[in-house]
């Protein structure tokens, strides 16, 4: 497998034959219609994908980067690059694995063989939080600082799409919220988000169940 960087992984996910048109949308809040940057945008569809290698490191007890997209099959590192053990762990259903207290590069990357949403913790440092979105199409992309994101659609995939969007302050972060596509372009939809916490924040209830294992 080759490690590719996020940019690169929507050129290997869509095979170029069915390349029909992008079409672009915008996210944004109901409340004060402030643009939505990271929001994970995919349609509700089963493609052919590659699967790649990729990693998620630990740096300054956080890791990076926070949100990873890759295509199920694929296979993710946990390298440790602090100096102090770390506990990477996750009980989603997508993937539920454990590494215990490690320094350095775990010796077997994770396979990530079912679609959706891994949330990631460290039984260390209950702050340290992360998501792997697992994705089993090629139409998927990240909004930028003006909450758009521009998707590729095989002009036979029927009208209107079925749109999925996860961002990490959804108020149910473990899965998408569905939103409806109509056929035109530069369309602006809206999700609801919750309050940024700080930076130093905690994951309580992750940590308790881990301890209740």
């Amino acid at each position: 497998m080759r490690k590719v960087t996020a940019a690169a992984l929507a050129f290997l996910l869509w095979p170029m034959s069915a390349l029909a048109v992008n079409l672009s949308l915008t996210i944004t809040t109901p409340d004060n219609n402030a643009p939505v940057t990271g929001a994970v945008v995919y349609l509700d569809q089963v493609d052919e994908v590659t699967p790649v290698s990729a990693e998620i490191y630990q740096k300054d007890r956080e890791f990076h980067p926070k949100v990873l997209i890759v295509p199920v099959g694929s296979q993710v590192e946990f390298p440790n690059r602090d100096n102090t053990q770390h506990h990477v762990y996750s009980f989603s259903p997508a993937k539920t694995f454990n590494i215990e207290l490690y320094a350095g590069k775990p010796q077997t990357p994770v396979l990530f063989d079912k679609p959706g949403i891994v949330e990631l913790g460290c039984n260390i440092h209950d702050h340290m939080q992360a998501f792997i979105i697992v994705s089993q199409t090629a139409a998927i992309g990240r909004t930028d600082a003006n909450g758009r994101v521009t998707l590729p659609v095989n002009n036979e995939t029927p009208m209107p799409l079925t749109l999925k969007i996860w961002h990490p302050r959804l108020p149910d972060n473990t899965q998408p919220v569905t939103r409806t596509w109509d056929s035109s372009n530069d369309q602006s939809l809206t999700i609801n988000l919750t309050p940024e916490l700080p930076a130093d924040g905690t994951m309580d209830l992750l940590q308790q169940r881990f301890q209740e294992l």
